[in-house]
């Protein structure tokens, strides 16, 4: 795995990659799409929170994970996230619960249950003897 190799570098760093993809995406927006809303400073805080918070902390999480986690827990526990936006949002009433958004749910669980039966699942991930300098 490349993010092992990269265990030494800091999770922090992540955050001058993060800046730029924001600057990118910001640049993109700008030149390319219409905005449909007014902000508002609620909504601007929203918008920070995700990005600082929710979406910033995943990326620091993630990161964690593939340097010092098992790899393959990781990435079937994946899975689980959409299963669990989607449940958020049907019980803020955002979404209504329907057959198929539970089909769907279904499926994702089907998904995680095959991927953790696939190659190289429940044997630990074999670390690399080449050293980076």
């Amino acid at each position: 795995m490349v993010s092992r190799r990269f265990a030494g570098v800091p999770s922090e760093s992540l955050g001058v990659t993060m800046l730029g993809c924001a600057v990118a995406a910001l640049a993109c927006h700008l030149a390319f799409e219409q905005s449909l809303w007014t902000p508002s400073l609620v909504e601007w805080g929203g918008v920070l929170g995700l990005g600082l918070g929710a979406t910033g902390l995943a990326f620091v999480c993630w990161d964690i994970g593939m340097k010092q986690g098992d790899v393959s827990l990781l990435g079937v526990a994946s899975y689980a996230a959409p299963v669990l936006s989607t449940i958020v949002l049907v019980l803020a009433g955002y979404a209504a619960a329907s057959w198929l958004l539970a089909l769907a749910c279904v499926l994702i669980a089907v998904g995680a249950l095959v991927a953790s039966f696939g190659p190289g699942a429940g044997r630990p991930l074999q670390r690399s003897r080449t050293r980076v300098s």
